[in-house]
């Protein structure tokens, strides 16, 4: 009995968005005897809380979760996580910092408002309010896009802020990237599936810088898996939650030098989580360290035996 009141429950759920128990109660009554199930006419809300409570169901509520629509997730994944593993071992062993590649990871930040207010804020007054206050109203000057990258080993961030983010800006960024890292050293960047970053004229860039960038893409809806996500959300909640400036121009100024704060005592993000699947694919190839062969051959020979860091299965 039971088991047919919850499988009617369930299956006649109110096109009511947010409902109640005594709705959904008066909406059994309405339908159980058109639907056959005429000992349900005379339900209660006191009923349908009883019911659903005891089988642990919440059909008023949603929870959200994410679809995997990526056929090549699990691999994407571990390439992503080896990444994370490669610079967990520099972290351990501090002397490998100035020798071995650069890893990234990468991200842009669109529609970053410039919203200006319409009256002058009023500082927070003891016995009259306690917080900030600040006129509802408000102006909009236009959106900035940030395009920004930290560094995995030294947690140095290197932003650009643009009018758009297209593959031109895109390329600038690379641009800016061989500029700030010495020559010798490959590239190695987090990022995600964004047109601009497969585009023709991206690629025709990185064909003129051969060996220089080697970009490893998250999985489609996988963009968790990058660390820079991280630094916007904190950078969210710091700077740009509640701020307030007269023009675009104050937006790009107040960025700026929210990077060069986090520079003055750069903080990397050391990723924790998962490195138990790195393991449980098959990677298309393995991946060494590139160390400089500025020490002796027999040193470097046996370092490069240790400091590998990923293995076909």
């Amino acid at each position: 009995m039971k088991k047919l009141v919850i499988t009617f429950l369930l299956a006649m759920i109110p096109s009511i968005v947010t409902w109640t128990q005594r709705l959904l109660a008066q909406h059994v009554r309405n339908h159980a005897v058109s639907a056959g199930h005429e000992c349900l006419s005379r339900m209660s809300p006191s009923s349908v809380y009883r019911l659903l409570n005891a089988h642990d169901l919440q059909p008023h509520k949603v929870r959200y979760y994410l679809e995997r629509r990526d056929p090549e997730f699990d691999t994407k994944r571990a390439e992503v996580l080896c990444v994370y593993q490669q610079v967990e071992y520099i972290w351990k062993n501090e002397e490998l910092k100035p020798l071995c590649d650069v890893y990234l990871s990468y991200d842009e930040k669109p529609g970053i408002q410039a919203i200006g207010n319409t009256a002058e804020d009023k500082p927070p007054v003891p016995g009259e309010h306690p917080t900030i206050g600040r006129d509802s109203e408000y102006k909009r000057h236009g959106t900035l896009s940030l395009l920004a990258g930290i560094d995995l080993v030294t947690g140095e961030v290197i932003g650009t802020v643009e009018e758009r983010h297209r593959s031109r800006e895109f390329v600038d960024f690379l641009k800016k990237l061989d500029a700030h890292y010495s020559p010798e050293l490959r590239i190695q960047i987090i990022l995600d599936n964004h047109s601009a970053h497969i585009s023709k004229e991206t690629n025709a860039y990185l064909e003129s810088v051969p060996g220089r960038f080697e970009f490893v893409f998250t999985p489609n809806h996988g963009s968790w898996l990058n660390v820079i996500e991280s630094f916007f959300a904190k950078m969210t909640k710091q700077v740009l939650r509640h701020l307030r400036v007269k023009s675009k121009a104050e937006l790009k100024q107040r960025i700026e030098l929210y990077l060069q704060e986090v520079n003055a005592n750069p903080v990397p993000f050391r990723w924790k989580y998962g490195f138990k699947f790195v393991g449980t694919v098959r990677i298309n190839s393995c991946k060494f360290y590139r160390v400089q062969l500025i020490l002796p051959t027999s040193f470097t020979q046996s370092l490069l035996s240790v400091v590998r860091f990923c293995f076909i299965i």
